[in-house]
């Protein structure tokens, strides 16, 4: 038996493997397309069952109905800001790559002012005017 170099596991029955030999594509964004399509039915169906439930305890149907909606709104937006907690921070662009940035610095021997507007970092080291680093004064924090 020959040395195994390459493990490719066989999903099909060896005597009708198709031949294509396209890696299927399975990306974090499809999961989680996945995972929030079923949240929705989920909740969709929680609604529809509790304003069923509702109704037939006999109260009023436009109530329910604006109940209903409402409480759909709530949920989905409290599962999108706990999601946004689950989802990992986005990987940073590669070196060299510039980034917006918005800082505002102040020579503090002549009072000269500076405003940085692109970076290849996110926070850049201070510019140095007469031989010293300048003061940082305004950042995008302030700006907000």
């Amino acid at each position: 038996m020959g040395v195994v170099t390459d493990f490719e596991p066989v999903t099909d029955v060896p005597d009708r493997i198709d031949q294509d030999d396209r890696p299927v594509a399975s990306t974090a964004h499809t999961r989680d397309a996945a995972v929030q399509t079923r949240r929705r039915r989920v909740l969709v169906t929680v609604v529809i069952v509790l304003a069923g439930a509702a109704f037939a305890r006999g109260f009023d149907p436009w109530r329910v109905a604006v109940a209903a909606a409402i409480m759909y709104f709530i949920f989905r937006s409290g599962f999108a800001m706990i999601g946004a907690f689950a989802r990992p921070v986005p990987e940073p662009p590669p070196p060299g790559e510039l980034r917006r940035v918005k800082f505002k610095y102040r020579c503090g021997q002549c009072g000269t002012e500076l405003r940085m507007t692109l970076s290849n970092d996110q926070v850049p080291e201070a510019p140095r005017h007469c031989t010293d680093e300048m003061d940082l004064i305004a950042t995008e924090d302030d700006a907000l």
